[in-house]
């Protein structure tokens, strides 16, 4: 039998809310494994800097059931006020919330083996989630999931925002929008009416919608590094835009130590240093 949701043991109901397992009357999807759509509310934009506060979870399994989450987290920084603006969250809000860092096993393991899907997830979710892991010590491989940016179709096929996405799709105002919860139901929601309106353009499935929705071929999470045509790591920035990465190493020697010691992520100094240790073998 599945779990009915994974305990964390917090003491207020804010800081996680577990869902029962259950089938939805509208399940469309095709799903060899599960797909899990979430939305994250954080301290700010900068994904090198700002925290989770709050992350919402929707595990959808190939029977159509599903499992729902939603947690909050110290993040042990301030959170910006125009941050809380949008989200409503503040810091008293979940000063006694436990920190990512102390949960960070346990929501590993709810995403272990399944893909991904959000709205706007591949530009920001996504590395700042893999950023939260990084920092604390969990081993989170990220490369082994399909991303599906329900966003990135809906600009693709409509370009407006989730708000009016799901009122153009769905037909149904968008109650407590910023509300991890309320954003998370929504994009699955897009999702399914998607795959209804937009038959010819889109198959039922997580492989081809995780491709139709990719907007670069990024190497690095944050796109600081992308494929080029022949499958080579190039630059996505700055002077060397362009630039295939094993030869700007070859060229500037000190290239390296500026990334490393740069105001960039965790995820993106990993690629570079992978890159840097290929070439020297």
């Amino acid at each position: 039998m599945r779990s009915q949701g994974i305990s964390l043991a917090l003491s207020q109901p804010s800081d996680l809310t577990s869902l029962n397992v259950y089938h939805h009357c509208r399940m469309k999807l095709k799903l060899n494994r599960p797909l899990v759509f979430f939305d994250i509310e954080s301290t700010g934009l900068n994904i090198a800097t700002d925290r989770i506060v709050e992350l919402c979870l929707i595990k959808v399994y190939p029977d159509g059931s599903e499992e729902a989450h939603t947690m909050r987290f110290n993040p042990e920084i301030p959170i910006s006020p125009e941050a809380s603006e949008v989200t409503g969250i503040y810091d008293a809000d979940v000063a006694d919330c436990p920190t990512f860092k102390e949960k960070a096993t346990i929501i590993a393991k709810l995403l272990e083996n399944s893909d991904l899907a959000g709205f706007n997830s591949n530009a920001f979710d996504i590395p700042l989630l893999v950023e939260e892991f990084i920092r604390a010590g969990v081993d989170f491989d990220v490369q082994k999931c399909k991303f599906v940016d329900v966003q990135n179709i809906y600009h693709k096929l409509e370009r407006r925002t989730l708000s009016a996405a799901y009122k153009f799709y769905c037909n149904k105002d968008l109650v407590d929008a910023h509300s991890a919860l309320a954003d998370t139901r929504a994009t699955y929601e897009v999702l399914q009416a998607q795959l209804d309106m937009y038959p010819e353009d889109l198959q039922n499935d997580v492989t081809f919608l995780a491709d139709f929705s990719r907007r670069n071929r990024n190497v690095d999470l944050a796109g600081r590094v992308v494929y080029n045509d022949q499958g080579q790591e190039v630059i996505n920035f700055g002077k060397y835009r362009g630039q295939v990465v094993a030869e700007v190493f070859k060229r500037d020697p000190g290239y390296f130590s500026w990334v490393m010691q740069g105001d960039f992520t965790q995820n993106t100094k990993q690629v570079f240093m992978k890159i840097r240790l290929r070439e020297k073998m």
